[in-house]
């Protein structure tokens, strides 16, 4: 319960910077239906130890680099409400590229589904437990984050602590003020009309966060990642 409040408390204080993003940059959060205040950042719930913890497909540590930064590598996402395509940014965060390109790879995403969804923010997945606690059983070193949180940008989800990515990403549903914690990795080139019928599945309130209504209430999965490298 203590983890819970002080990821809460963190996830308030950089929805509270995020408002105050000065003229010209992206949009301030917006209050989503029903809650009081901004709408926290992508997070990523502290993964739960004992006999509750996720029996999903794990590593003892992050992948070798297995991918060349100076290729193109795009990303075909097929969900069962159609697919999307991103290219990945390889060259600007050649360490994530590398972890979901393993991920994706070894089969880790498929059947995932979007455990949190916020429409007019983002959609998030990549856990396969879908409780938003799930990961591959490592974490991996944040990279500088470049770029805006715009509509299409992918980037990793994490908890409050610095370098605790995992799996776990999200889609941004439109522009948004984020603090620049979230590492940037790709951004979507085909597939928008998918992404804004994932952001418009009924939602219901979140066994995390029963204030925050962002669990979906009808099947929205990932059935595969295919990685074309040019």
């Amino acid at each position: 319960m203590r983890t819970s409040l002080a990821c809460l408390l963190a996830a308030a204080a950089l929805a509270t910077a995020a408002c105050s993003a000065s003229p010209g940059g992206p949009p301030p959060p917006k209050p989503t239906p029903g809650s009081s205040g901004p709408t926290p950042p992508p997070a990523q719930r502290p993964s739960p130890t004992g006999p509750s913890a996720s029996k999903a497909r794990s590593w003892s540590s992050p992948p070798p680099m297995s991918i060349d930064p100076k290729k193109r590598y795009l990303a075909t996402l097929k969900t069962n409400l159609g697919d999307m395509q991103v290219e990945l940014h390889a060259a600007d965060a050649p360490g994530t590229v590398n972890n979901f390109v393993f991920l994706a790879r070894q089969g880790f995403y498929d059947g995932v589904p979007f455990h949190r969804v916020i429409k007019g923010f983002m959609v998030q997945t990549g856990d396969p437990t879908g409780t938003g606690t799930g990961g591959p059983g490592y974490r991996i070193k944040d990279e500088p984050v470049k770029g805006e949180y715009t509509r299409g940008t992918m980037a990793m989800a994490r908890t409050a602590a610095p370098d605790s990515a995992g799996s776990q990403f999200f889609i941004m549903h439109q522009d948004y003020g984020l603090a620049k914690q979230y590492v940037i990795f790709g951004h979507l080139v085909a597939g928008q009309d998918v992404l804004d019928r994932i952001a418009s599945v009924p939602v219901q309130a979140s066994p995390g966060n029963p204030t925050e209504r962002s669990s979906p209430t009808q099947e929205v999965r990932i059935q595969s990642v295919e990685i074309t490298e040019q």
